[in-house]
């Protein structure tokens, strides 16, 4: 592998979601980060200059690198999650383009479950709005740890500063309330670069970063849970070969933490405890693993250890919760109501099990941001506050500790169709 290649894979990956009410200018802006940093082929390019001169367009419609499905071409919209990647010589970008309709509640939930960054468009002449309200409420609902307010279209008002300062003064009132950690804003026009990729010669009075220069730079380093050791088996690998004859190891994904080789652990649910003889990726041997790592795990003694068991250190300051009752914040899919009673199958981390909804305690009125107690239907993108039994316990963390073990997925048995992601409260 060359050298250059190798860098290219050693490069920080941040993961970003877009948010914002239909027509606030979304893809436009995602096509702006990506033809101003150039990561647009010329195919695409050439594309896109023709689809825009049969619309109509005097200027290219930077908007159609994102909106791929023919229905949101011929709308003007987006109704899915739109995945795009990119690369500068700093970072590689996961992007999620995620719908604005109340109607696509889910779509934005399932964009931005794994996100570092949220960012939230705001459209310059009409301030927050509800959707704004929305947005904000899922992404601290998410844990999102950094959001970006994109104040868009400031090409339309006369890039006035007091405009913005209103729409930050706005914002921060509605953050004020809600377990957001990290938000920052940045007036931009997405239509014609400004504070985009280049700095903006319209708005002297912004002394600000650019939008790629946060998204280059916000320190995503501590956004995983580093202390607290999770790793949930996966495979158990047997090789069965002349070369390896007595190997068993255990295959997975670090959830959380570090674990390096002489740990002492212990496996859950038998709670035997060992220690760590080896940390093997592919065909080399390491020290040391930390999230989100995919590695394989041999241990000094012979435990019996299958798919859905857990190991854990034993130094951890927080140990996971084993329990059969769990309250999730639920965010429903499916066209058909969730009913209180009804068993499903409930994913969580590695492992599957049947579960059966005991209550939906309360819905939260999206729009003013208020719990309903009363007569509580749960429906296609409502968010409720749910108790769950589960058939074997699980043993899990509370989703603002551990975003991946505080989370599952509810699946329809009948369908196959996953009806639900849940936050562990």
């Amino acid at each position: 592998m060359s050298g250059k290649n190798s860098g290219y894979l050693d490069m920080e990956l941040l993961r970003f979601t877009t948010a914002g009410s239909v027509d606030d200018g979304k893809s436009t802006l995602i096509g702006r980060l990506l033809y101003d940093s150039k990561a647009i082929f010329e195919d695409q390019m050439e594309a896109i200059e023709r689809a825009s001169v049969r619309a109509g367009g005097e200027q290219v419609n930077l908007a159609l690198l994102t909106d791929g499905l023919r229905a949101e071409r011929e709308q003007g919209i987006t109704i899915d999650v739109a995945y795009r990647y990119f690369a500068t010589p700093k970072r590689k970008f996961i992007i999620a383009d995620t719908p604005g309709h109340i109607q696509y509640t889910r779509n934005m939930v399932t964009g931005a479950s794994t996100a570092n960054v949220a960012l939230i468009l705001i459209d310059a002449r009409h301030g927050v709005l509800e959707q704004t309200r929305r947005h904000a409420y899922i992404a601290s609902l998410l844990q999102i740890p950094h959001i970006i307010v994109c104040v868009n279209k400031m090409d339309l008002v006369d890039y006035d500063q007091t405009v913005f300062e209103n729409i930050v003064s706005d914002f921060e009132a509605i953050a004020s309330k809600l377990s957001v950690k990290d938000v920052r804003f940045v007036p931009i026009s997405a239509l014609e670069g400004d504070n985009v990729v280049d700095r903006s010669t319209k708005m002297d009075w912004y002394q600000g970063p650019t939008l790629m220069y946060l998204l280059e730079n916000i320190h995503i380093g501590s956004d995983i849970n580093r202390s607290d050791f999770r790793f949930p088996v996966q495979y158990v690998v047997r090789p069965q070969s002349k070369d390896w004859p007595d190997y068993r190891g255990y295959a997975g994904r670090v959830a959380s933490g570090v674990v390096n080789v002489g740990d002492k652990v212990t496996v859950l649910p038998s709670g035997f405890s060992s220690v760590v003889k080896s940390i093997d990726l592919f065909t080399e041997s390491q020290d040391k693993a930390f999230a989100p790592q995919s590695v394989c795990i041999t241990l000094e003694d012979d435990i019996d250890i299958s798919r859905g068991d857990m190991i854990i250190k034993e130094t951890n300051g927080q140990q996971p919760r084993i329990d059969q009752n769990i309250d999730v914040m639920l965010c429903w899919f499916n066209e058909k109501k969730l009913i209180p009673g009804g068993k499903y199958a409930l994913k969580h981390t590695s492992t599957e099990v049947r579960c059966m909804i005991k209550e939906a305690q309360y819905r939260v009125d999206i729009n003013e941001l208020e719990k309903v107690y009363d007569n509580v239907e749960v429906g296609m993108n409502d968010i409720a506050r749910v108790s769950i039994r589960t058939t074997k316990p699980l043993f899990f963390d509370s989703y603002n500790v551990n975003r991946n073990t505080g989370s599952i997925i509810l699946i329809d048995e009948g369908t196959n169709e996953t009806v639900a992601a849940g936050m562990i409260v």
